[in-house]
């Protein structure tokens, strides 16, 4: 087995990784507040723990990991969104959750193993707050219910810092039904026109931070190997989170591992509206910028340093990609990743170190394992192939085989060439349905590869897969594909 080091933000070393249970490696990360577009930095963790999932899937097994990232879809920035526009909170959260999913996806980004919604455990959280007043760590107060800090002495010990620093340093509500500055909201009263449910405290909706701890109790137990998110989230939410977990199931342990990724910068600056330097993941796709490109330039700052977005790195990156794709063009990829690339990811998710590793097979002209390396790491794979890479007039087809919307039908424009291609379209259609749903593109990147060594073009986007044959199309080599 791998030996797997990660850096533990609790214990600020790097430990090895010892899961709880190897049949059933479970990781939790914080995931998005869902009333606008993610922006450039909200990418980053979703990029970061992504490569996480791929190295556990790749060392434990694809049916033993469990990924859980959550959608926060109740909150008082979505209730502000919506008295903004004058739109229903269930189309704002509903439109949201679709645009994450379509820019991460856009990144290479997998789905998750789940991806709860807040709102789908709310009774959870009720729970949950019950217990803890039963206890004594929790109190109820005009119709509000507060964690009582001083009722949990490991307070701190995750950022690092004393109660008094904390308070010092962060915006700390004073209220009058608050016991002790310091503690923090569990469940809040609504007004008829916000969102609300029926409670033992009256009508009103859940904090923020026990919303993670209810669904990360209920889908991944009382201890769990690995929680992350980016260290913006360190304190409070984090810090909070562990309290009241600890304190609702004193006979868990919540979280082993804390990962966190740091900040985005924009040109060396942080990324800000007031500075002109704020984007959405969608405003760069839309000016052209491939979703690979960005995948790429995230990868190769390692997670726990500031990573610095730049136009230099983008183009140095499109580069880089263009020059491996025509590389690995119809090569089928090797059996295996490397030692290597498994050997940098192992040491804390070390990804600057896999695309160094990316270099050495492109310099040595070692086409399959560059292909099967970089696949491990969400680059060069179908998902993220259909960006032109090369000039449109650099393999001109002589007719095309389309399957829109991963259907069944086929349509061509010169059936001479079609033909043959029909049957593998609509298998290629098929098969990719398949690994959005298991994640397993293995089977696609195969036909797919048969494919263009027999002279065809794969295209392939959301709408669809397309087959372009080419000027050298041999329609014999695809004899005994399927």
């Amino acid at each position: 087995m791998v030996e797997i080091r990660l850096r533990n933000s609790r214990t600020r070393k790097v430990e090895t990784f010892t899961p709880i249970d190897p049949e059933n490696v479970r990781i939790y990360v914080c995931g998005p507040t869902v009333y606008e577009r993610a922006h450039l930095g909200n990418a980053r963790p979703a990029v970061v723990f992504d490569v996480l999932f791929r190295l556990m899937r790749h060392v434990y097994g694809p049916d033993h990991v469990t990924y859980v990232r959550n959608f926060t879809d109740v909150d008082d920035k979505i209730n502000a969104r919506a008295a903004e526009t004058g739109r229903p909170i269930s189309e704002i959260t509903e439109e949201t959750i679709g645009w994450y999913l379509s820019d991460m996806g856009a990144l290479g980004v997998l789905e998750p193993t789940k991806m709860p919604r807040a709102t789908q455990y709310i009774a959870q959280m009720i729970e949950m707050i019950e217990g803890l007043i039963d206890s004594g760590h929790a109190y109820a107060a005009d119709g509000h219910v507060l964690f009582s800090v001083a009722s949990y002495p490991d307070y701190g010990k995750l950022s690092g810092r004393s109660v008094e620093d904390m308070i010092a340093g962060a915006r700390v509500e004073v209220a009058p039904y608050k016991r002790d500055p310091m503690d923090f909201v569990l469940w809040k009263p609504s007004t008829d026109d916000l969102p609300g449910w029926d409670s033992p405290w009256g009508r009103g909706r859940p904090g923020w931070h026990i919303e993670c701890s209810a669904m990360s109790y209920e889908l991944l137990g009382e201890s769990f190997d690995i929680h992350g998110g980016g260290n913006d989230l360190m304190f409070p939410h984090h810090e909070n989170e562990i309290a009241q977990s600890c304190c609702a199931h004193p006979e868990g342990g919540f979280a082993n591992v804390w990962m966190h990724n740091e900040m985005l910068q924009v040109e060396g600056k942080k990324m800000s509206k007031s500075l002109g330097n704020f984007f959405t993941v969608h405003e760069l796709l839309e000016q052209g910028v491939p979703g690979e490109v960005i995948r790429f330039v995230f990868l190769s700052t390692h997670y726990s340093k500031p990573m610095d977005w730049t136009a230099k790195k983008a183009e140095e990156a499109e580069k880089t990609l263009r020059k491996w794709h025509a590389m690995t063009q119809g090569v089928v990829p090797a059996y295996a990743p490397s030692a290597e690339i498994i050997q940098a990811l192992a040491n804390d998710l070390n990804t600057h170190g896999a695309i160094t590793v990316l270099h050495t097979w492109a310099n040595s002209g070692k086409a399959e394992q560059l292909k099967a390396d970089a696949m491990l790491i969400g680059l060069l794979t179908v998902e993220l192939s259909n960006w032109d890479w090369r000039s449109a007039t650099a393999f001109p087809g002589s007719g095309v085989v389309r399957v829109q919307g991963y259907a069944p039908s086929v349509q061509t424009t010169n059936s001479s060439s079609a033909d043959p291609l029909q049957k593998l379209a609509n298998d290629l259609a098929s098969r990719r349905a398949d690994a959005m749903k298991t994640k397993d593109f293995s089977e696609v990147d195969r036909l797919k590869a048969a494919l263009v060594a027999a002279g065809v073009e794969v295209r392939m986007s959301k709408d669809g897969v397309e087959l372009v044959p080419g000027p050298g199309f041999d329609a014999a080599k695809l004899e005994g594909v399927l």
